[in-house]
This record gives C-alpha cells, sequence and structure tokens, in this order.
C-alpha cells in the first residue's frame, strides 16, 4: 500500500502547508524586525516616558523602521530599547526625537541616523541626544517664563509711571519732567523778553515785506521788471545762436568741420556729461538761512545771529555766521599808581578794543544724532557738540571757545513750526576774569531752499 495516499499523510500535509501559510503571515503582519532575524538594536534613556507605549512603532524620516521593545527603569531615569532594521543607517551623532501624536498624550519616537561621516554606532549602542518635545511639562516651563518675563516689564513700566527712578526708565521720565519743568520756569520769568523777542521778528517780517513791496522806481519790483526786460534781449542773441549752429551743423568754418569730426565730438560729449555731473552735484548741495535773537539776563541786552549754512551731504555741513554782540569785545588794563609816602594802588579799567561785530565759522561733521564741529566761533578758535531728539524737534548744543579766556556755551532750541523755533540756555556758565554768567532766552527763524524757493515763487508782480 502506497504511504502517500492515505488519508493521513494527505491531512497531516494540509496541516504543514496551512502553519506555514499562518506563520508567514505572521511575519509580514508583524512590525518587530527582530522576527525576521534581521535587526539592530538601540536604547536611550529619558527623565519621563509618559506616553511610549511597548510595541509601539518608532519612525526615521516619517517612516517606520522598528518598535519599542522594551521600557525599564534604570538609575532613576527610563531606559527605552528599540528595535530597527537592519538597512537603517545609525551613526554615533544619532538622536531621539520624542514626538507627540495626538491631543491625547500619546508620543512616537523619531530617530535622526547622525552624520554619515561619524562612526557607526554599535549594537545595542546608547543614542546620547534626546530631545522632548512632546513634554507638555517643558511647555508649560517655557511658558511660565514668558509669562514672569512679561510681569517683570509690567512691573517697570508701572514702578517708572509711579515716580520710582530707581531703574533706568523712571530716571528717563524724571529726566523729561526736569526738562520740561525747566522750560516752563524759564519761559514764565522771561515772558516780557520772549514778548519783545516776538515784537522784533514781527518788525524784521514787516520790514521784508516793504523791501519786497516797494513800488518806487528804485524798489524791488522795479527792479525786478528791468530784469525781466532784460532777458527779453535775449531772445535776439538767441537767434544769432541758432543761425550759428545751423553752419556748424552743416560743417561750416572751422568750429564746424571741428565739431563734425567723430573723435572730437566723442570728447565733448565726455565734457559735457562730467559738467551735467557737476551741476547736478550742485543742485544737491542744501543752502539755509538762520536768523535768531536772544536776551541776555545778567547783561541786559540782546544778542542777534545771522548765519548761511551749506550742507553737501548729510554726513557734513560748513556754517559761517554774522554776530551783533552789544558788549563787544573787551580788555582790562591794570594800572598801579605810586602814592608819595604810601603804598602803591592798582587800578582795574575795562576798554572796548574791538567792533561790537563778530564772525564765525565752523565745519561739521553728522555721526547720527551727534555733531561734532570745530573752527572760529565768535572771532577766537572753539569746537563745539550737537545732540538731537525727537526726530530733531530738540536740540542740545555746547560750545567752548577763547581757550586764553574760556567761554562755555549751552542752549537748547525746539522747533515749534517748521522754520521758527525757540532757543534758551546759559552763556559763560564757568565765568572767569571778570566774565558775567548770562541766563538767556530767544527765538529764531530758519528758511531752507525750498522755503526761499515759495517765498519767491509767491510774489506777484
Amino acid at each position: 500500500m502506497n504511504m502517500l495516499n492515505t488519508p493521513e499523510f494527505k491531512v497531516g500535509l494540509l496541516v504543514l502547508v496551512v502553519s506555514g501559510i499562518i506563520a508567514t503571515m505572521s511575519l509580514k503582519v508583524s512590525e518587530d524586525p527582530s522576527y525576521l532575524g534581521t535587526s539592530k538594536r538601540a536604547f536611550f534613556l529619558l527623565e519621563d516616558a509618559t506616553g511610549l507605549v511597548k510595541s509601539s512603532p518608532v519612525y526615521v524620516a516619517g517612516i517606520r523602521v522598528g518598535v519599542i521593545k522594551e521600557i525599564v527603569l534604570q538609575n532613576d531615569k527610563a531606559k527605552v530599547e528599540i528595535i530597527l532594521k537592519q538597512d537603517v543607517p545609525l551613526y554615533t551623532s544619532s538622536r531621539v526625537e520624542i514626538r507627540a501624536a495626538g491631543i491625547l498624550g500619546d508620543k512616537n519616537v523619531v530617530v535622526i541616523p547622525g552624520d554619515p561621516r561619524d562612526p557607526p554606532l554599535e549594537d545595542g549602542g546608547q543614542i546620547i541626544v534626546v530631545d522632548d518635545r512632546a513634554s507638555v511639562d517643558r511647555l508649560i516651563s517655557e511658558v511660565s517664563k514668558i509669562t514672569d518675563s512679561l510681569a517683570q516689564v509690567a512691573d517697570n513700566i508701572k514702578s517708572a509711571t509711579e515716580g520710582d527712578d530707581s531703574k533706568p526708565l523712571g530716571q528717563i521720565i524724571k529726566n523729561l519732567e526736569e526738562i520740561t519743568r525747566d522750560v516752563a520756569q524759564m519761559t514764565n520769568q522771561n515772558k516780557d523778553q520772549v514778548n519783545l523777542i516776538v515784537e522784533r521778528i514781527a518788525s524784521i517780517s514787516e520790514t521784508l515785506d516793504n523791501l519786497v513791496n516797494d513800488e518806487s522806481d528804485e524798489g524791488f519790483k522795479a527792479a525786478w521788471r528791468e530784469a525781466v526786460a532784460s532777458l527779453k534781449n535775449v531772445e535776439g542773441t538767441l537767434n544769432n545762436f541758432e543761425e550759428i549752429s545751423d553752419k556748424i551743423n552743416r560743417g561750416e568754418g572751422t568750429l564746424g568741420r571741428l565739431i563734425n569730426d567723430e573723435a572730437t565730438v566723442e570728447e565733448l560729449n565726455t565734457a559735457i556729461s562730467g559738467v551735467n555731473n557737476f551741476i547736478e552735484m550742485g543742485n544737491r548741495i542744501e543752502t539755509s538761512i538762520d536768523f535768531h535773537s536772544y536776551y541776555l539776563s545778567s547783561d541786559e541786552q540782546f544778542k542777534s545771529f545771522l548765519g548761511l549754512k551749506v550742507q553737501p551731504g548729510r554726513d557734513r555741513y560748513y556754517f559761517v555766521q554774522v554776530v551783533d554782540d552789544a558788549d563787544g569785545v573787551r580788555e582790562r588794563i591794570d594800572t598801579t599808581t605810586v602814592v608819595d609816602g604810601g603804598a602803591p594802588s592798582t587800578e582795574q579799567k575795562t576798554e572796548l578794543f574791538q567792533d561790537r561785530v563778530k564772525f564765525t565759522a565752523l565745519f561739521a561733521k553728522n555721526f547720527r544724532d551727534f555733531t561734532l564741529k570745530g573752527g572760529v566761533i565768535e572771532n577766537t578758535g572753539g569746537m563745539g557738540i550737537e545732540y538731537r531728539m525727537f526726530k530733531d524737534k530738540l536740540v542740545w548744543s555746547a560750545e567752548a571757545f577763547d581757550l586764553t579766556n574760556l567761554h562755555f556755551r549751552s542752549s537748547l532750541r525746539y522747533d515749534l513750526l517748521k522754520g521758527i523755533y525757540l532757543v534758551g540756555g546759559v552763556e559763560d556758565a564757568f565765568p572767569q576774569n571778570g566774565q558775567n554768567s548770562n541766563l538767556f532766552m530767544g527765538a529764531g527763524i530758519f528758511l531752507t531752499n525750498d522755503d526761499l524757493n515759495i517765498l519767491f515763487s509767491g510774489f506777484s508782480f
């Protein structure tokens, strides 16, 4: 009897085939690479393994490449053992990131293989770098730090507004309050002088208006009409130039032959381009006129200034000024008189030996909000500094000149309107050799290129 044809053999063979199919399907479905015998192991340590589950997947670049094999306690830390496919590269610079898998607290393990230039990680080795991004405690801790910082900023602002000047913000607010109080006090104490300055400015404006609107034969308007009439005579001259130009274009005469020569034309074009660049640079130069006057409290007299500012660029400018100083320039003369039979006596005299008109010529260099300047200040060598605040509306300046008999002037200038400003400060802040310290208060006008163009374009003749 043939054994292969028996029912027992057929049933046994069927059982073996079905078992093989079941085993193969189990290995296919299983995510554990160790079942196939081709895997590698590694482990890492965590402070808190909450949310990680045994046999949950491990990812590399979003692809499942292994599972968590074990989670055990080691030295008060969670030791997480993972099994990866054999073809997954791991290097000593590899790291692990714990990422949230959902809002319910589940977490996934993501492995970053590391730099291929580093040595491979041995089988069963430790991955040192672990980034627990999914830690809710860490997130709460970071939010708490931010909240503390915001609370501290709010406390500082509250303290500064309540008058606490022990911190930088409080000191700034205190300094602004002192400046405002000083300016208000200076204005209240010198109301009469301020009114007088305003009257003088009004008088100057009236004088300028009378000058421009003078209808006499020798007035400004008459002179302007003569200038316009002279321009009409230019028309005939232009016609002559047109005839000459036609001859030159036809190549007639020596000049025509020279201009129609290509080499000469190229040289002329180069020269004209240079002239155009020079004219364009001149148009960019800003020229402005500054006039101001202030009242000296100790000397009880006015001091006036008329200046011209030429600024070829934003970083520098040149400044010349004429100063009308009623005090003039004085010198002290000591005279010794010997009395018969008595002690000699010394008499001191102060005499004016120069005119009251003085001159200033300065070169200035701008550094953001600061300006350094030097040159001649009121007929003597000197230097100064300026600091601009609140978008150039408030300017503090200090000047020192005449080093043999030092004069020091400090002032604040505040722009009320465009082109009109108030100025106040102190002259001879450190008096010596008979000087008097003078507080002053005044006002002035400042006219730029645009202001002058608008002023003259508004005249009707």
